[in-house]
């Protein structure tokens, strides 16, 4: 139980959560939700339109550009799992918030800073695309590099822990309707999430686009600004949980204990669990024959290694059952989880399409609203967000018909037609970029990298419809997957999966470009990732991406075959109780289930 001389917090482990309702409770939302919205306006407004800063301001050629773009978005990736490890082991959410939430503002006011300043970028020039102009200096390079990082920062201690922070403001499990509570929190963040994603890359691209870099970034940092101010002004009202145990933790300690029990020897299976390691009223009292040499950290050498309450003296020699457990169902999921990392680097494009529609006849219909090149990314979320909405209502029962499964389609059938479906799209991308390419030579464009081809923007549509699909039934599936196959104190884990995924899939992007960018201009040839598109190859290069993507396929074919082969197999009775479950779905959600859109590509 938590501490009775200070109720307003709550004890690590798996004691009893005990708050006052002084504190927390819905007058906290508008600071909590506050935060992360104007988060997501400010940040995700930043990144469509940066190739085009890139190129035109800091003189990168397209390939340099894309590569910056995969790495800064691969850092932001991996930081939200650090962020969650020190929030979980250390800090705690508030902390990793505030904290997240400051660096944040300062690299937005960073990078707001190279628009103010000409000092910070190399001299303007004309034709940035023909390769003759000054490029910027280390000193310049390294200032702006330095914003994108602490920018990354801020959103590794904002994003793994916001959700969870506000899910700690409303749980009350001696409120019968915390239930339903709890449920319209999540709604209303999930929504709150989605829309800022919309107004970001539409109205914050659409200011750049018309006012120009030093209004365009300056917007975000105002707004960056006041979801600081917000965040922290609601200070004394927040409930601010202690850190609990880290699974990043207890990993690196069954890690560690099998290890140092190398050289014991493991007894037949059936010769009983009195050997084992484990916490009284545990249903995990023997390890499953899988990984067996893990199975090393929970066994006992000699009752020296116990205390008097039963528990392991040095948790780094001597682990539970369940933590070896624990591990084991991640290893197990890591092949299929290695087969999304392809589907990432389709998802990630985000500085070739922003370039061809720039190159595009823009207008929705003629002499209408011209469309900033940014914001063609809507449609993707559009998509997504259509279905997500649609899938569970109209797509289930439908398909339920066919299926004779009551959840439509398996979680690997999700994320197999995903896979397909990211095949499908990035082979309509090459069809389009080689029909604007083709119609920007027929009409003398060959040699001019700023001519606008007489050809519409929407050809673009179709593509980011179909990545937008392919992430609502690959990317949702993967965590609904990853939560199927993990207790609910791995919660955490899907998530952080599924982001680690998209990290490694930036760094692919990025090394694929590189490699096609030095292997395809030798011997004087013309790179297929060249600087103007016209004399280029993008086509060639979403070709290689849609071979790239077949070949994953069969790969998760064989990856869920061989998943399945042992699917049934020492089945493992968590140590989760009917009563449980109500407890602990909050923490489900705070984690961030089934929302791959809280976290950027």
């Amino acid at each position: 139980m938590a501490s009775m001389e200070n109720p307003d917090q709550t004890k690590s482990g798996d004691e009893e959560k005990h708050v006052t309702r002084k504190l927390g409770g819905l007058k906290t939302m508008p600071f909590v939700i506050s935060n992360e919205t104007f988060e997501k306006v400010a940040s995700f407004g930043l990144l469509p339109n940066m190739i085009l800063y890139l190129t035109n301001e800091y003189h990168m050629s397209i390939a340099t550009g894309a590569n910056v773009l995969f790495i800064w978005s691969a850092i932001s990736n991996f930081m939200p799992i650090l962020g969650a490890f020190l929030s979980d082991s250390f800090l705690g959410r508030f902390l990793v918030i505030a904290l997240g939430t400051v660096t944040s503002l300062i690299g937005m006011s960073l990078l707001w800073l190279t628009a103010v300043f000409p000092q910070a970028r190399p001299p303007h020039c004309d034709s940035p695309m023909t390769g003759s102009c000054v490029k910027a200096n280390s000193a310049q390079l390294a200032y702006l590099f330095g914003s994108f990082v602490l920018m990354s920062i801020g959103a590794g201690g904002i994003r793994p822990c916001s959700l969870a922070f506000g899910a700690d403001q409303l749980y009350d499990p001696s409120n019968p309707k915390n239930k339903r509570v709890m449920q319209s929190f999540f709604n209303w963040y999930y929504a709150s999430v989605g829309l800022a994603i919309m107004i970001s890359i539409t109205v914050i691209v659409y200011i750049q686009d018309k006012a120009g870099w030093v209004v365009g970034f300056g917007v975000p940092v105002g707004l960056m600004f006041i979801s600081t101010v917000m965040f922290l002004l609601g200070s004394p009202l927040y409930i601010k949980l202690m850190p609990n145990r880290s699974l990043f933790t207890s990993f690196a300690q069954v890690t560690e204990a099998a290890w140092n029990n190398r050289d014991l020897v493991l007894p037949p299976m059936e010769s009983g669990g009195a050997i084992w390691h484990f916490h009284k009223g545990s249903k995990l009292i023997t390890p499953t024959e899988k990984l067996r040499f893990l199975n090393k950290a929970c066994m006992i050498r000699s009752p020296e290694d116990i205390d008097m309450d039963g528990r392991a003296l040095n948790p780094w020699n001597l682990c539970t059952v369940k933590q070896v457990e624990e591990l084991k169902a991640l290893i197990k999921v890591l092949p299929i989880w290695s087969s999304g990392i392809i589907i990432a680097v389709t998802i990630s494009q985000q500085s070739f399409p922003v370039l061809q529609a720039n190159s595009m006849d823009r207008h929705l219909i003629p002499g209408g609203l011209k469309v900033p090149a940014g914001s063609f990314g809507v449609f993707a979320m559009i998509t997504l967000t259509i279905w997500v909405a649609a899938y569970d209502r109209i797509i289930v029962p439908l398909l339920s018909k066919f299926t004779k499964r009551s959840q439509g389609l398996s979680l690997k059938e999700r994320m197999g037609f995903g896979l397909l479906i990211s095949c499908v799209a990035t082979a309509v991308a090459g069809l389009v970029e080689s029909k604007r390419r083709a119609a920007a030579i027929r009409q003398g464009l060959a040699d001019n990298p700023y001519g606008v081809v007489h050809m519409s923007a929407m050809w673009l549509v179709p593509q980011h419809c179909l990545i937008g699909l392919a992430e609502g039934l690959n990317a949702i599936g993967q965590i609904e997957f990853y939560y199927s196959q993990f207790p609910k104190s791995m919660a955490s884990i899907g998530v952080a999966l599924f982001t680690l995924g998209m990290a490694v899939g930036n760094l692919i992007g990025s090394l694929i470009v590189s490699i096609l960018n030095k292997v395809t201009k030798t011997h004087g040839r013309v790179s297929w990732v060249s600087n103007s598109l016209n004399k280029g190859h993008y086509d060639y290069y979403y070709w290689l991406l849609t071979a790239l993507s077949v070949v994953n396929v069969f790969y998760y074919l064989l990856c869920i075959w061989a998943f399945g082969s042992t699917e049934n197999e020492n089945k493992v009775e968590w140590d989760e109780g009917d009563g449980m479950e109500d407890e602990l779905e909050a923490d489900d959600h705070a984690k961030g289930k089934g929302s791959p859109i809280v976290f950027p590509h």
